[in-house]
């Protein structure tokens, strides 16, 4: 062996050799340690880097640093609205505000009475503010004194095609209603309708009606505050939530990003539209069965002749008609504030009576002592809800009555007006006496078996009438005795075209219609023909027109766009068959020149409508179409004294037309002692209204 291989000693590599085993399991155990030890720091370092990028992000929002939602308002501040008669409603609002204070919102507390919902309810659709309204049901379900005009103006807005179903998208509100259990039949019925009728006008509301009960028995919460500060959470944890830009407050059970609270409150979002869904078809399953109900009014008459006669209100009527907003007078009587009355009475113009013939709107009252009808036109106001006939068979209310029930129901929707921001105290008084009636409200006033005792009351009360007939009963105007204005609705010129418009009951209308205006030329007193110009139904009849314009001799023509009344199933009409009012006026200059012994005299731009008078009424290059009631009051009196024999004619009573007045005048017929008012939110076009 060499010597020199003596000198190395390989033991311990023979050691290591035999042991490797344990020396590789132990590299093995120490890298998996470290391995394990960098997960660690790892997911630590991440941590602690998302915190500090969410603190980071807080501070931003908290200090308005570059942050892209403080960029965003996305509630600008809190109006609330309250309508109080003793001062509880007041009190809760004041605590709502102060609670609203709490969260850096802006707020601001509104008296319902002196409030002008018709100018600035429409500003909430784009000002990013939330609208509480906080009203009390006071006597009889009615609203309290202080939100008496603006829950009027609502309703009737809410139901109104002018407004339409849009109006309001984008306004947030909720309610609050104060009222007491313990009168079942109208609990919280101004909260409830208030709600309705925001939401009818597409307001978005953003939580529950709250109800406060002052019936401590019954209150969910003990009482009425008790209510009102559960509500009153509610609303400003949802308050807080669309502060933050969330669609709805979260209740804090989360998991893996998805929102429990979120998911409850989209299906009571959900169930409640269900429940208005149900409401709205039940309402139009009513308005079915109050169809029904008119079209078998008049069935087997033959069979009831003997019997005795009804009501001509059935109890579906007076529903539906009491919804529209008619005071109904006895069985057969109604009576109506017209929104030309209201304006008036504002300073914001009259009606083109007004502009044509010289009445005071904020002085007329509109109504009717006959409801029902002879024709069921498409272009219908009421949209078929009045009963039908050719003849009267129900019982019948002395004219006395009516008149004296209409004039006080008129008077007490003037009252309504006492107050109310914009109305003039000169013209308020002045309305609260009668100085004219339009017999057009609704139906045909001519049926009523004592119309002549109806008008020489009215005569009576130096009350002048105009009277409104749908030509289908020549016999009862030739018996007329005299009106201040009597006119004949001429819809169409054809017997095809009339057919098709006034969808008239008669099978003889055609001859009936001929009829009335050959009744209508024998008046001695002022006569209209009323035209209706429907687009693509009756506007190319110039010619059949003229013809008919010569037959009866009308002192006048009211040559009218048709005004849409929103959908209807009982017509086919759209806002398409709406002539512009340069066409309306086209149409006028056409017929003119095919009926001599006419000129265009008026024109009352905002109602689409223009007026033909005959050249009598034009002395020495003026126009007189306007009318001398006290004038005429005189002559109806000589009239009636002298039992008949003492006749007047249009020439004795007519009064000098005013520059404004006239067709082409800058004005275009818009009387310059008032102030036009344009509605703010025009999304849509409603020519003719």
């Amino acid at each position: 062996m060499d010597p020199s291989l003596d000198m190395w000693d390989f033991s311990p590599l023979i050691s290591l050799w035999i042991n490797r085993f344990y020396i590789y399991l132990g590299f093995a155990f120490g890298f998996s340690l470290w391995i394990c030890f960098q997960i660690v720091i790892r997911r630590q370092d991440e941590n602690s880097q998302e915190k500090s990028v969410s603190k980071a992000t807080q501070d931003l929002m908290t200090n308005g640093d570059l942050s892209l939602q403080e960029k965003e308002v996305f509630v600008s501040g809190v109006k609330i609205f309250y309508g109080s008669q003793t001062g509880t409603a007041k009190g809760f609002a004041t605590i709502l505000a102060e609670a609203v204070s709490s969260l850096g919102l802006p707020v601001a507390i509104i008296n319902l009475k002196e409030y002008d919902p018709d100018d600035h309810l429409v500003e909430e659709v784009t000002s990013k503010n939330v609208c509480a309204f906080l009203v009390a049901t006071y006597t009889d379900g009615r609203p309290t004194e202080s939100a008496e005009w603006f829950c009027k103006w609502l309703e009737e807005a809410s139901i109104d095609f002018r407004f339409g179903k849009t109006y309001l998208k984008g306004m947030r509100y909720a309610v609050f209603g104060l009222g007491n259990s313990a009168y079942a039949s109208h609990f919280n019925k101004v909260g409830k309708n208030v709600d309705k009728w925001l939401w009818m006008l597409g307001a978005h509301r953003l939580m529950t009606r709250g109800e406060g009960d002052c019936d401590v028995v019954k209150s969910k919460h003990g009482s009425i505050e008790g209510d009102f500060r559960a509500w009153k959470t509610k609303f400003i944890s949802r308050l807080q939530a669309l502060s933050k830009g969330e669609k709805k407050s979260c209740g804090g059970n989360c998991k893996k990003g998805r929102c429990k609270s979120n998911q409850h409150s989209s299906e009571e979002m959900e169930a409640e539209s269900h429940t208005q869904d149900r409401l709205h078809q039940r309402d139009t399953e009513r308005e079915k069965e109050q169809q029904e109900e008119k079209t078998s009014l008049f069935r087997n008459t033959a069979k009831n002749e003997a019997s005795e006669r009804r009501a001509m209100i059935t109890p579906a009527l007076r529903e539906a008609l009491t919804k529209q907003g008619y005071q109904l007078i006895g069985s057969h009587s109604g009576v109506k504030l017209c929104r030309w009355t209201k304006s008036m009475l504002r300073g914001r113009g009259g009606c083109y009576k007004h502009t044509f013939y010289g009445i005071e709107s904020h002085r007329c009252m509109e109504t009717t002592p006959s409801l029902a009808c002879a024709n069921k036109c498409v272009f219908c106001w009421r949209h078929h809800t009045n009963p039908v006939g050719t003849e009267w068979r129900w019982k019948m209310d002395q004219p006395e009555m009516i008149l004296k029930e209409a004039i006080e129901n008129h008077q007490s929707m003037i009252k309504q007006f006492k107050g109310v921001p914009g109305v003039k105290e000169e013209r308020f008084e002045e309305g609260m006496t009668v100085k004219h009636c339009a017999l057009s409200l609704v139906g045909e006033p001519i049926m009523y078996p004592e119309i002549n005792r109806f008008l020489k009351l009215l005569h009576e009360y130096k009350i002048s009438s105009f009277l409104v007939t749908n030509a289908q009963f020549p016999a009862e105007i030739r018996n007329l005795k005299p009106v201040t204005q009597l006119y004949v609705s001429v819809d169409a010129s054809t017997k095809d075209s009339l057919k098709k418009i006034d969808r008239p009951l008669f099978k003889d209308f055609w001859q009936r219609f001929l009829d009335s205006l050959k009744a209508l030329a024998a008046k001695q007193q002022r006569t209209v023909y009323r035209l209706t110009l429907v687009k693509a139904w009756n506007v190319d009849e110039l010619q059949a027109y003229a013809e008919l314009v010569s037959l009866g001799s009308p002192d006048f023509i009211e040559v009218k766009g048709v005004t849409y009344c929103g959908e209807s199933s009982a017509s086919s009409l759209t806002m398409a068959n709406v002539p512009w009012h340069e066409e309306v006026v086209r149409f006028v200059h056409e017929l003119v020149d095919l009926i001599p012994g006419y000129e265009i005299a008026c024109e009352h731009e905002h109602s689409n409508c223009l007026l033909i008078a005959h050249k009598k009424f034009k002395i020495d290059r003026e126009w007189w179409t306007w009318i001398d009631y006290n004038r005429f009051q005189e002559l109806i009196q000589e009239y009636e004294d002298s039992g008949g024999s003492k006749t007047f004619s249009a020439e004795d009573y007519m009064a000098k037309t005013p520059p404004w007045a006239l067709f082409g005048a800058s004005e275009r017929g818009f009387d310059p002692k008032d102030t036009r008012y344009q509605r703010k939110n025009k999304s849509k076009d409603v020519s003719g209204c």
